[in-house]
């Protein structure tokens, strides 16, 4: 846990202090004075202390709490050194294709999958791409689960963003893949890269673009899974509308296997999909990363402990 100040300046309040501490001795050497003059007796140090606390302490825990104290935790996970993963989700208008009206659409699938299949790879630095004819990079490789589950089911949606341009039929390019080597979104360090593609098949033309990217050097292992099948329709209004899912999206999901050199799965394959990238990252050495967990505002509780000597100093005027 570590316990840090977000305005640390303003901390400085609490030097304010030493005005009420100060009015206190003066008057208590001038009540001295003519306790003396009167022969009476001079309280004891322990009855004063409560009071001569409770002075200091208001402005104290104001200056504590001016200054926006912050209550951190972390934890050490181990992380490879070597590996890293991206998962790239398909995020066209045809991901909305579903069963029907009720069931689980492409989309929802596909992101459940690519949950369970990084669960395999928890050590492994994995990022997250969203693809149609533009690839988006909404969370660059990272070891916490938490911003990955959270990038994963908050921050991706079906066109969001939409495509680049606007299409009467497919608008999904696979040939925007090519992408990811030549931009070079592996680092450096990572000699075993895995690139899960998680999509339903259907795509524009493509071909040069991907057979030229792939494989390169280090070579990206590449692991497709395939969502959808011939019956399912896009309900949006909770209409069936036109949409007819493509024939031939098993050959387009091979062919493009073929380019990359990589393997397919469907859907229901997804546990089997998950044991080829265990199988492709393998063994090899960690390192300890510390990832920041939650953070906790302690300013409105320092706020209030300050009203507790505050009560005190009110109740001894009003008493005496």
């Amino acid at each position: 846990m570590e316990l840090t100040f977000l305005t640390p300046l303003a901390v400085m309040f609490a030097v304010s202090a030493l005005l009420p501490l100060g009015v206190y001795w003066f008057r208590q050497r001038r009540a001295g004075r003519i306790r003396s003059a009167v022969g009476l007796e001079e309280p004891s140090r322990r009855s004063r202390a409560p009071l001569v606390g409770a002075i200091a302490a208001v402005p104290v825990l104001l200056g504590i709490a001016a200054g926006q104290p912050v209550l951190g935790t972390e934890r050490t996970v181990p992380e490879r050194t070597d590996a890293e993963a991206f998962f790239v989700i398909d995020s066209s208008r045809s991901m909305l294709a579903a069963d029907g009206p009720e069931r689980a659409t492409r989309f929802d699938r596909a992101v459940e999958a690519a949950s369970t299949i990084h669960d395999r790879i928890p050590q492994v630095r994995s990022g997250i791409v969203s693809m149609t004819d533009r690839l988006l990079p909404h969370v660059l490789p990272t070891t916490d689960r938490r911003v990955f589950e959270t990038t994963l089911r908050r921050s991706i949606g079906v066109e969001l963003p939409p495509p680049a341009f606007t299409y009467s039929t497919v608008a999904t390019y696979y040939d925007i893949l090519a992408g990811i080597p030549q931009r070079r979104y592996f680092s450096p360090t990572a000699t075993k890269r895995v690139l899960v593609v998680l999509t339903d098949g259907e795509s524009r033309q493509f071909g040069a673009e991907l057979g030229r990217a792939f494989p390169g050097k280090p070579p990206i292992q590449t692991v497709l899974v395939r969502f959808g099948n011939a019956g399912e329709r896009i309900y949006s209004t909770g209409e069936a509308e036109s949409y007819v899912p493509a024939k031939n999206s098993e050959a387009t999901m091979q062919r493009v296997s073929d380019l990359m050199g990589g393997r397919t799965f469907s859907e229901d394959d997804v546990s089997a999909a998950g044991d080829a990238v265990a199988e492709i990252i393998g063994e090899g050495a960690t390192s300890d990363r510390k990832i920041p967990g939650a953070r906790v505002a302690l300013m409105p509780w320092v706020t209030l402990a300050a009203f507790l000597p505050l009560g005190l100093l009110l109740w001894r005027r009003n008493r005496a």
